[in-house]
């Protein structure tokens, strides 16, 4: 997995092979199958690469279809669905194999003023208040500092807290609520289309954790089974995703083996940035004898 911002802007600068056709690059990895990040970003990238100079991505939803290979690239198929004045749809198929195994419609809009309101940032502290999750999932003998940082090096993550841990206020009507502090490790280009798609990467790591708060388990618990199922981001404002972001997350219910874990995020001024959604499978086999 790409350990610094240059080694993660060299996995999104995908391949144009023909006209709305994409292909993206796996980088060198331990994982047994393609982190949902990335073949999320490497989609926004095929298709913002179609769409008319001045539209910006502000909405992406995303099916995750089957495993991705770590062997073999991904080809991008863009599919132009409608070109308007103020905005343009795309949907964005990802194969392996002659299978899909990625799915996203990206609605993009000219950027225009409008009606401005949002939600005040919460009270947390900042991010050099924050724990490494490198360092906090080796004290919690849940995963291998070594493989953490060999695998997300490039994604710089501070642990504030959740509700059963650490300094997230009790909420008896969110049980399920954990905030972090985010960042690219090292400077992207200014390009905003690269800071979405890294921010875009980034946004698939810790959110369905949030789901498995209540139940004293991790990612990583021997007997869990993860999964990403959909992804949603909504785009508010711009920013930069190596600067710090706040991943205010909470879980509003569980069940049926899936998970829903819901995110604002917010800059460390205050703005409302962006709105994420994921639902995931959390299924729980029981401890392994």
């Amino acid at each position: 997995m790409p350990r610094s911002a240059e080694e993660l802007s060299e996995l999104l600068d995908i391949e144009t092979i023909d006209v709305n056709l994409f292909r993206g690059r796996q980088p060198e990895t331990e994982l047994q199958r393609v982190f949902g990040g990335q073949v999320a970003a490497q989609a926004l990238i095929a298709g913002a690469r179609t769409v008319p100079e001045g539209f910006s991505a502000h909405s992406l939803h995303s099916y995750f279809l089957r495993p991705g290979d770590t062997a073999v690239p991904i080809v991008y198929d863009v599919e132009n669905l409608r070109d308007g004045r103020s905005f343009a749809t795309r949907r964005v198929v990802g194969r392996q194999h002659g299978r899909p195994i990625y799915l996203m419609s990206v609605n993009f809009q000219v950027e225009e003023e409008g009606l401005e309101h949002q939600d005040a940032m919460p009270d947390v502290p900042g991010p050099e208040h924050g724990r490494r999750l490198a360092e906090m999932f080796t004290t919690q003998g849940v995963g291998h500092r070594e493989e953490w940082e060999r695998e997300w090096a490039a994604i710089d993550v501070r642990y504030i807290g959740n509700t059963r841990v650490g300094g997230v206020v009790d909420d008896a009507s969110r049980p399920a609520r954990a905030q972090l502090w985010v960042r690219i490790g090292g400077e992207l280009s200014d390009d905003p289309l690269v800071h979405r798609a890294a921010f875009t990467y980034a946004s698939d790591m810790t959110l369905i954790g949030a789901a498995l708060i209540p139940h004293d388990k991790y990612v990583s618990s021997p007997g869990m089974q993860i999964a990403s199922l959909d992804h949603t981001i909504w785009f508010h404002r711009p920013f930069r995703a190596d600067e710090w972001w706040l991943y205010d997350q909470h879980s509003p219910s569980a069940s049926g083996g899936r998970g829903l874990a819901l995110a604002r995020v917010f800059t460390e001024s205050g703005e409302l940035v962006a709105t994420v959604a994921q639902e995931g499978l959390i299924r729980y086999r029981g401890e392994p004898q």
